[in-house]
């Protein structure tokens, strides 16, 4: 039987899973405080949490609400970086923090929705341009083969108009 502190961190746990779009593992080890103060700031102004945890008392919050992936990807000492809105933002973070204050702050993986990432699919999941560019280009995708469609089907009527035009210069250079 868990203690009440031990309860209340579950609970708590508990409701930052239930929200969370991705929730990344790493390890904490080596950061100062100062450091940890950093990285829970911008973390924080990218829609996020940062959290030292218990393994066994994460295990068990996962579980509870059903995300028991995340197991898999808990393991030595860890800090768990809970995303509530874009799922790359928290990933682009962590790498961003780890280029600039050239710490190792090794990522061990991530549980994205019910799918768990490695450690290298996260980083790739960093690399990913911006949610507002990727719909831009799908976009513009979609819309290109219209386009072509378009002018395909317009191709003929041009064709016509410039036969029409020609013999009307062909007409009045005769005439005149």
């Amino acid at each position: 039987m868990p203690t009440a502190k031990k309860a209340q961190t579950i609970e708590e746990l508990t409701e930052l899973l239930a929200r969370s779009a991705i929730a990344i593992t790493t390890d904490y080890r080596g950061l100062t405080v100062s450091q940890m103060t950093q990285l829970r700031r911008r973390l924080r102004e990218s829609g996020a949490e940062y959290h030292v945890v218990k393994n066994s008392l994460a295990r068990l919050a996962a579980e509870k609400v059903g995300k028991s992936g995340l197991a898999q990807v808990i393991q030595g000492p860890t800090a768990l970086a809970i995303g509530f809105g874009d799922v790359a933002a928290p990933a682009k973070t962590l790498a961003e923090f780890t280029r600039t204050t050239r710490l190792d702050l090794p990522i061990r993986g991530a549980l994205l929705g019910d799918s768990v990432l490695s450690g290298p699919d996260v980083s790739r999941l960093a690399t990913l341009p911006p949610r507002e560019v990727i719909i831009g280009q799908v976009l513009g995708g979609l819309k290109s083969p219209l386009y072509g469609l378009a002018n395909v089907l317009a191709a003929p009527m041009r064709g016509l108009v410039n036969v029409l035009n020609a013999r009307v210069q062909q007409m009045e250079q005769s005439a005149g």
